[in-house]
């Protein structure tokens, strides 16, 4: 079978070990490789991590223009910091290459529109690394809710909270300090739960409305945020934010990345399910389920684990063998929600349309 030859431009240390190692099994101790995909190269602007790109026996381009000039590749992966996702993506597309984002895919809707509409153009598959649609206990929740396990579903929460920017080194990094790039809790990790609230709930944001939290950290952007979402199925759910919780230590902040759902019959609740984890064996939590039925719960676990971002890279990879494009408008819709929420509470909790 043909493979879809990929190139990463960014090898930081997420492009290194979850999206190199992981998803496209360049750790081969740990993964076979993938039947529709292979990583043959990669780039960044330090010089430095060439020596880590050989290592795991791929070529090393020496710079983006390089990757982008290549025949041989067909398709980038950019990972680069937040800001130069969208100059890189379109030197990719107007080069003929499909792109995967890391999230978000761009810093801005007029950059994530600007890319929507010049994939199109060049009828090329466009999509963003929301890895954690491909966890298996969130598609096992989106199953059950679906499927009216939990009855009618009238709300739900979902969460990301925890504790960074307290230590000055943290305060000066883009997550603390540069809004424009995304930063702050609703840029960096509201986004997971927007996309994550559509996949499990099955509707698309209509609107939200969000307020800040009040400020006692000594960083640019905010502490954290509360933000109400409403769907276009008539149901409205939560989303909780933040950088100033410290959630006892690594196990209390890992398991409260996550969600609860709540219907007439049951609830569900997910532990650790939001975050950067497969169910592979060593990794810092074992993730859970939990199907809550009030007087009796059934908990579901990771039996067979299948790495989530190597659930993007195929996704991607097969609408490119099928001749069948992603579009990125899910990246576009994402960087809208992100953008409104900062509206509305910019405007004192104002409800904003989404208008993708």
């Amino acid at each position: 079978m043909k493979r879809v030859k990929y190139a990463l431009i960014g090898f930081g240390g997420i492009a290194e070990n979850r999206i190199a190692k992981e998803g496209f099994a360049c750790d081969r101790a740990r993964f076979k490789p993938l039947k529709q995909a292979v990583l043959v190269g990669a780039t960044d602007i330090n010089p430095g991590r060439r020596a880590a790109v050989e290592a795991l026996g791929l070529k090393w381009y020496k710079d983006a223009a390089a990757v982008c000039a290549d025949a041989s590749v067909d398709a980038v992966f950019v990972a680069t910091n937040n800001l130069t996702h969208a100059t890189l993506a379109r030197q990719a597309l107007e080069a003929g290459k499909a792109v995967i984002a890391d999230k978000p895919l761009a810093a801005n809707s007029q950059e994530a529109r600007m890319l929507v509409k010049l994939a199109a153009k060049k009828k090329l598959s466009l999509s963003v690394d929301h890895m954690m649609t491909h966890n298996a206990l969130n598609l096992k929740a989106r199953q059950l809710v679906a499927g009216g396990k939990l009855g009618a579903v009238n709300d739900a929460c979902f969460h990301m909270q925890f504790a960074y920017g307290f230590d000055p080194a943290e305060a000066a990094t883009w997550r603390c300090a540069n809004r424009a790039e995304m930063g702050g809790p609703i840029g960096d990790v509201a986004s997971h739960c927007f996309y994550m609230a559509e996949l499990l709930l099955g509707s698309r944001v209509r609107s939200v409305r969000a307020v800040y939290y009040p400020k006692r950290m000594a960083i640019k952007v905010e502490d954290g945020a509360l933000i109400q979402c409403d769907l276009e199925n008539g149901v409205t759910f939560s989303v909780l934010v933040s950088f100033c919780d410290a959630r006892g230590g690594l196990g209390g902040t890992l398991s409260n990345l996550g969600y609860e759902i709540y219907g007439e019959r049951a609830v569900l609740r997910g532990y650790g399910t939001m975050f950067q984890l497969s169910g592979h064996a060593g990794e810092p939590l074992k993730m859970r389920l939990e199907l809550d039925e009030f007087k009796k719960q059934k908990n579901f676990a990771v039996t067979n684990p299948v790495n989530i971002y190597q659930g993007v890279i195929t996704e991607h990879a097969v609408s490119v063998l099928k001749g069948k494009p992603l579009t990125g408008l899910d990246g576009l819709r994402n960087v809208l929600m992100c953008e409104a929420a900062h509206a509305s509470a910019q405007r004192g909790g104002r409800t904003v349309r989404i208008r993708a």
